[in-house]
């Protein structure tokens, strides 16, 4: 049996690669249901300003298809207290590139009153979409 029973992460997921892969590999090792929420096109233009390049159905597709990744959800907002409330999750994992974020201090307390921790991974250093979009001109 795993540490946690049900385990939550977000993301984009914007031209898929290997940072991705580690983060949701890593999530499935220490949880038994992997929930992942993918942000809808209109909430990356609301917080990024900029359109993904792969449309939110597509990018579903791909994350629905990842073995380690048991339900995808549409992201809709960034309010993560709220995603716990419908999705009960024990755990929500974070790439540590958020650690020390504002939103992420005010959620750790929040969810150390609930009972969820949140685990953050090392950033896999040398690879992001934003990186991949810079490679190919984009």
């Amino acid at each position: 049996m795993k540490r946690y029973k049900i385990g939550y992460t977000t993301g984009v997921f914007d031209l898929f690669h290997v940072g991705h892969l580690n983060i949701l590999r890593k999530a499935k090792e220490l949880c038994d249901y992997l929930i992942v929420g993918v942000s809808t096109d209109e909430l990356v233009m609301e917080y990024k300003n900029k359109q993904p390049v792969i449309c939110y159905e597509d990018r579903k597709e791909v994350v629905s298809g990842i073995k380690y990744v048991d339900q995808v959800v549409p992201q809709m907002n960034r309010d993560k207290y709220a995603a716990w409330e419908l999705l009960n999750f024990d755990v929500m994992f974070v790439g540590d590139d958020w650690k020390g974020n504002s939103l992420f201090k005010d959620l750790e307390r929040d969810f150390s009153e609930v009972g969820v921790e949140i685990i953050y991974f090392p950033y896999t250093k040398g690879v992001s979409s934003t990186e991949v979009k810079e490679k190919i001109g984009m």
